[in-house]
């Protein structure tokens, strides 16, 4: 049984490999890493990058949206009898039973932060987020009204017949009411903000243009949310007059719609609704004499005057505010193309000046040396300290220097990358700069050894302390991510640190013995 739990364990709640996945730790060693480290904590925490995750979240989305398609269709046009008929308590119950479960499943559930590349499964810390950021808001809009509409008409209805079942299902739709109102409010925070976060973190590990991709995902949504918009407007139309049990001068008893088909009363509904906000076919003969329904009018044209605005807003805002980084990739990628037509480069050779830029920048362009050399020497030093301090300190030659000697090292790192197959040392060149290995893995060989160097690891360090040519071939496994440092900016060091300089000669001496 601990097998069978371990094997389910492993196959469901930890991280797999992905394109999403190995975009955010960077390599599939990082991965694995982070595997064990969630199967270690054996808490039964769901990792956010588990295939019990990505599915649990596709099928919540799917009820989520059918229950703010279907609620407002029951609470508007169906009587009691139809929805007793039509199974409509039952789906309210086996809603409110996901929702519930949903809230438990937040708790268990590790929390990606946009300020941390470690992804939190500490339950104590989970809890915490959770009850500060979307406990509260879940919790109103899982209110199971239906379990107490159930439970009155089971104690009640021998009691009071036909009029306990109206009287329940009229505490029912109360609560419906309010629950309606709570999802009409907080859909942006219950799911559709959630499905835009998903969106755009896909977005940038698909192999598609990222500009384009987020502007229509960003369209489609707003579209989305206008759809919904007229549904709810629609539903709100019927639901005034009906909760007046339909006065004479209705409109629904004017368009002789009281004992209609649901169907029909939603069709007119929302054709009543778009005509609102549309400014459309709805003119002064036909104003409604009810002060509700001349209130439900009013919002439904101010709403729809919204819904414009927004849309135009939304629409200008995603077509001049797209991301400046994203066009400037664009435009290097349209200069390199051009360089290479001009050139008359192989398509081979293409592909792979195409897919380095795609690795180096992903998608984003921007000058990294320029962009450091514009901070102080303090905060450049921070920056490069957190990304090498742990590959520099692993190497002999600097392990237990001066701080401000390993400092100076780390200052003078340049960023590279290497594809896969690519040759990084050639066997008998003269070695002017050594390796770090940020992410990814390589394979060092000779004639008659060879040995695989990945995360954390480092190469070519002799030349940095002795002149000479390369005894082995270092060749990219894998997308390698590097740091590199040269003989020339290792010798300005030294010179900087002159008490340093003997014992980095002493340790040299040691590892070529």
């Amino acid at each position: 049984n601990v097998a069978v739990k371990q094997t389910v364990m492993s196959k469901l709640l930890l991280p797999k490999a992905s394109r999403r996945s190995l975009f955010f730790y960077g390599s599939a060693n990082a991965l694995m890493t982070e595997s064990q480290r969630a199967e270690k904590l054996g808490t039964c925490i769901i990792h956010p990058f588990s295939t019990f995750r990505n599915y649990y979240i596709s099928f919540m989305l799917i009820v989520t949206f059918l229950n703010l398609v279907i609620i407002p269709i029951g609470i508007s046009f169906l009587k009691t009898q139809e929805i007793l008929e039509h199974g409509w308590v039952i789906f309210n119950l086996i809603s409110d039973t996901l929702y519930l479960i949903d809230i438990a499943f937040n708790f268990r559930t590790g929390i990606v932060t946009d300020d941390s590349e470690v992804v939190i499964m500490d339950p104590k810390q989970i809890r915490n987020l959770y009850l500060k950021s979307w406990f509260v808001p879940d919790l109103i809009a899982a209110i199971p009204a239906d379990y107490f509409a159930v439970i009155y008409r089971v104690l009640y209805a021998n009691k009071f017949g036909h009029d306990g079942e109206e009287v329940g299902y009229a505490a029912s739709r109360l609560f419906r009411i309010i629950l309606l109102a709570r999802v009409l409010s907080l859909l942006r925070l219950l799911r559709f903000s959630r499905l835009m976060r998903l969106v755009n973190e896909w977005e940038q590990v698909l192999d598609l243009d990222v500009e384009i991709t987020q502007l229509f995902s960003q369209i489609f949504s707003l579209f989305l949310t206008i759809l919904l918009l007229c549904h709810w407007n629609g539903c709100i139309q019927f639901l005034i007059p009906a909760l007046q049990s339909f006065p004479v001068d209705s409109w629904v008893v004017k368009e002789n719609l009281t004992n209609a088909w649901w169907v029909e009363q939603y069709s007119f509904s929302v054709f009543r609704a778009l005509s609102h906000m549309l400014c459309i076919g709805y003119g002064a003969d036909n104003l409604p004499s009810d002060t509700l329904e001349i209130w439900a009018v009013i919002i439904s044209v101010l709403s729809g005057a919204m819904m414009y605005t927004i849309m135009l807003a939304n629409v200008a805002a995603l077509i001049t505010n797209a991301n400046p980084a994203v066009k400037a990739y664009r435009d290097k990628l349209n200069q390199v193309q051009d360089y290479m037509m001009y050139r008359n480069l192989p398509r081979a050779l293409r592909n792979r000046i195409y897919d380095y830029y795609h690795i180096r920048y992903k998608g984003k362009w921007f000058d990294e040396t320029s962009l450091l050399q514009e901070l102080s020497d303090s905060l450049k030093e921070e920056v490069l300290s957190h990304l090498c301090s742990k590959l520099v300190r692993s190497v002999p030659l600097f392990c237990d220097r001066d701080p401000n000697f390993v400092r100076a090292v780390i200052v003078n790192l340049h960023y590279t990358v290497f594809q896969e197959g690519d040759i990084i040392i050639q066997e008998g060149a003269f070695g002017d700069k050594m390796f770090f290995i940020e992410k990814g893995s390589v394979l060092v060989q000779t004639g008659s050894y060879q040995k695989q160097l990945s995360d954390g690891d480092f190469f070519g360090e002799i030349c940095l302390v002795v002149k000479c040519y390369r005894t082995a071939t270092v060749r990219a496994l894998t997308i390698c991510h590097l740091f590199s440092l040269s003989v020339r900016n290792f010798e300005e060091v030294l010179q900087m640190f002159p008490e340093v300089q003997e014992d980095i000669l002493e340790t040299a001496s040691d590892r070529l013995q």
